[in-house]
């Protein structure tokens, strides 16, 4: 499983010193506010108001996000988070990312009861699917199937989701 991601291409220097070409200046700063408010906030409820009301994700009932997650700055519209989900300490989510000759951006979807560990990195265009667990400090480069469990640098399977069959 790959990320779904479109990519844009950039004649000029590295896409980087094109950023308000691909996004508003005011939409960065006010995102910028939002977004550093919502990472030191320590009630949920007003967290998650937050993300839905000025950044307009979507982010699922009872879902808890810990304290200095980073979404991301440019484009958090493109993240989703399902309900009953645990995002830990000082995770990264990222829906675009700049590069050299390129920008890419992809909405990150994270399902419902996803259990991600802290300080982990998220990329564009992954999909998290239901009751996965991500382990701490994890590169999450590509889909994660529902109920796997993941970690690592680069990331690898370190349990397949239980087939029905199994259960």
């Amino acid at each position: 499983m790959s990320r779904k991601t479109e990519r844009y291409p950039v004649t000029e220097s590295n896409s980087l010193w094109q950023i308000y070409k691909t996004v508003p200046f005011w939409k960065v700063m006010k995102n910028f506010i939002f977004i550093q408010l919502a990472r030191y906030m320590p009630f949920l409820k007003v967290k998650n108001w937050i993300y839905r009301t000025f950044l307009k994700m979507k982010v699922g009932d009872d879902t808890a996000v810990a304290l200095m997650v980073m979404m991301d700055i440019m484009f958090p519209e493109r993240i989703s988070i399902g309900r009953n989900t645990i995002i830990g300490y000082n995770t990264t989510i990222l829906a675009h990312e700049y590069l050299i000759k390129e920008y890419r951006l992809g909405d990150v979807n994270i399902g419902d009861e996803v259990m991600i560990g802290a300080n982990t990195t998220i990329l564009p265009g992954v999909t998290i699917g239901d009751g996965a667990i991500v382990s701490a400090s994890t590169l999450v480069y590509r889909d994660v199937p529902a109920g796997a469990f993941v970690g690592g640098n680069p990331m690898v399977v370190i349990k397949e989701p239980i087939k029905n069959e199994e259960r």
